[in-house]
């Protein structure tokens, strides 16, 4: 009987605590989602308010002139087609190299596999601008600077590393006897990965495959480094073209961005489930 009024005593000062929780939350929500908020309205105001000393949460008039020059822009089908063509082909290579990689260290054991990923996790500590130069006197070297297949490898190869750790994870929460008992019914040991082994990876690919398309879509630096060519611009190097001599088009500028932003929203929301399960299960084991 004490102890039940004890605890009901302490459920104000949890419910208080609770609260408190959900504030800070809150507010940090906010401060996280207010930069977007900005980007979507500022590429809805007019230049002029736009350029405003007096600027206001929500703009006195709305207007769609801004996402009507951006579209307008020189290059911008070009543009969007080279940031297909790389982030594409560098997520679904990625993917496929990482899984197979995944299956070898998680499968097998051989010599040097635990040093193996630990160069992987240290690789992911090296900030890229360490490795711009290497990366682009190799390419160069290879005939890679303003070639698309250039700009592929290095965002092929920079997502690998963790894509590699955390498919692994799936990996080795898979038990093997799924597998040998698929072979004994008559499958081959890629009947067997495709038919019960890849479908339990799924959460995996979707949570790597999203990290890789993120990398890969809204990467600048080296996609302005290894790309000359205008007609080969991806499209966060092709958002300079809005600045000139005359000044920048901030309206056209927030509007294009808000575009390139929602290719990526749009994939999160497809396999958002699936990638909240990515990254809880592949870590409790391994």
């Amino acid at each position: 009987m004490s102890s039940t009024t004890e605890t009901q005593a302490l459920r104000p000062d949890r419910k208080k605590s609770r609260l408190h929780l959900d504030i800070i939350g809150l507010g940090i929500a906010v401060v996280m989602i207010f930069p977007v908020y900005w980007l979507v309205i500022s590429s809805l105001r007019p230049n002029q308010e736009i350029r405003s000393y007096d600027q206001k949460l929500w703009p006195t008039s709305l207007t769609f002139d801004n996402f009507e020059r951006a579209v307008n822009q020189p290059n911008f089908t070009t543009a969007i087609q080279s940031s297909l063509i790389v982030a594409v082909t560098a997520v679904v290579g990625g993917m496929i190299i990482a899984t197979l990689a995944a299956l070898a260290i998680g499968r097998f054991r051989f010599f040097g596999r635990k040093p193996l990923l630990l160069v992987m996790i240290l690789v992911q500590m090296l900030p890229p601008t360490a490795m711009l130069i290497p990366i682009y006197a190799q390419l160069n070297a290879m005939g890679g600077i303003d070639e698309y297949w250039g700009l592929i490898v290095v965002y092929l190869v920079s997502t690998l590393p963790f894509a590699t750790i955390m498919i692994r994870g799936f990996v080795v929460n898979i038990p093997v006897e799924l597998e040998e008992s698929a072979m004994v019914d008559g499958l081959t040991r890629f009947g067997a990965f495709r038919k019960v082994v890849f479908p339990l990876l799924a959460p995996g690919l979707a949570a790597a495959s999203i990290f890789a398309l993120v990398n890969a879509w809204n990467e600048y630096l080296f996609a302005y480094i290894l790309i000359n060519d205008n007609s080969k611009y991806t499209l966060n190097v092709w958002l300079m073209t809005f600045t000139t001599e005359r000044g920048t088009d901030y309206g056209a500028l927030m509007a294009a961005s808000t575009m390139i932003a929602l290719p990526v929203v749009i994939f999160f929301m497809i396999i958002q489930k699936k990638m909240a399960a990515g990254l809880t299960s592949g870590a409790v084991k391994g």
